[in-house]
């Protein structure tokens, strides 16, 4: 998962980017509203993570610009605001989740992974396509009945090509999900190529058929029914 968390309190933004981070999924930050507003306008994101209290301006007016752009990506309000009217207005104007502050980092990873499957996955624990079985909770991969052994990456951008089956995504694109934003300053996007060399080769291994196919200068689509 690719997350923007928006807060600017220092410790707990520090803890949430920690804790998601150390379960392999790429954390970016933001902690003042401008900043936040430039980041969302130039990356998308599986889920953002957004306090309504921003130094320079209001988390509630972030939520309206994404929802303006129709810009897909998740957004679970982080508040320390219980009000109903608070959580209304966030929920009414597009939000997925609410949480309050304060929270378990084990809860918000829940309600994170929540609203994921259901934007992308339909809600599903279990991801299915063709011969290819994904568990999205125990991250397994298997083809028909055989175990695929990932690491992580590779795991992450499986994902991504089903998420996006039938389109072509760029390197760039694969490049900012699975290592951030910052990536976009690489010179050139070469390692890409060996992570997918490797998903074809295991999973063909494993009985599946190749799905991927490069687009010469554009990027690498997945593709099947």
């Amino acid at each position: 998962m690719k997350i923007l968390i928006i807060e600017d309190e220092e410790g707990l933004r520090e803890s949430i980017e920690e804790y998601f981070t150390e379960a392999g999924n790429i954390c970016e930050t933001a902690t003042t509203y401008q900043n936040a507003l430039v980041k969302i306008n130039l990356y998308r994101y599986d889920c953002i993570l957004l306090d309504i209290t921003l130094p320079g301006g209001n988390g509630i007016d972030i939520l309206k610009n994404l929802k303006d752009n129709n810009y897909p990506d998740g957004v679970l309000i982080i508040s320390a605001k219980n009000s109903l009217d608070d959580r209304l207005d966030g929920l009414n104007l597009g939000a997925d989740d609410y949480l309050v502050k304060p929270f378990h980092l084990s809860e918000l990873k829940a309600r994170v992974s929540a609203i994921i499957r259901r934007k992308t996955f339909n809600g599903s624990n279990l991801l299915i396509f063709n011969e290819i079985t994904i568990d999205l909770l125990a991250k397994e991969v298997r083809v028909d009945k055989t175990l695929v052994k990932l690491t992580r990456k590779e795991y992450a951008l499986l994902l991504y090509f089903i998420a996006n089956k039938g389109k072509v995504v760029s390197k760039n694109a694969i490049a900012e999900h699975l290592w951030g934003d910052g990536i976009d300053m690489a010179n050139n996007f070469d390692f890409i190529y060996s992570h997918i060399k490797n998903i074809r080769k295991k999973l063909v291994e494993s009985g599946c058929n190749d799905y991927i196919q490069a687009a010469y200068g554009m990027g690498y689509k997945f593709t099947g029914q």
